[in-house]
């Protein structure tokens, strides 16, 4: 079973070293108890998924597309008729191309909330080599 050191969990997760030893302390976290401290691959995607589970989604909306990312704007870039807006969502950015007028009609701008939504007929999975 796949164990993750706990600067490779931080990192995976998107927080500090500092929180998951902390969660490791209170219990929240499991370790193999190997030295150094590891975390049970199982157990730290579960943690994932629970951190995934934060904010929900500000919209109200229904949508058959389950690959949802809300996040903030962090930068919109227009170029004559279409533009490129990024959307910060937890350790993810998103990067979305759309007309210059689809920005305007939304009132995006850095800071703002938004919603990424993914609806793909292809997800490629990479895993390291070894």
């Amino acid at each position: 079973m796949a164990s993750y050191r706990i600067s490779d969990a931080a990192r995976l997760l998107g927080v500090s070293d500092d929180t998951v030893r902390r969660w490791v302390d209170q219990g929240i976290l499991p370790t193999t108890g190997s030295s150094p401290v590891e975390i049970p691959g199982r157990e730290l995607a579960a943690k994932a998924a629970d951190l995934a589970r934060g904010p929900g989604d500000p919209t109200d909306v229904l949508s058959s597309a389950r690959n949802r990312f809300p996040g903030l704007v962090t930068r919109v870039q227009m170029d004559g008729v279409m533009a490129q807006v990024d959307i910060q969502s937890g350790a993810h950015r998103v990067v979305s191309l759309m007309s210059a007028e689809a920005v305007r009609e939304l009132g995006l701008e850095p800071g703002s909330l938004a919603v990424a939504v993914v609806k793909a007929t292809t997800v490629i999975v990479e895993t390291p080599k070894g």
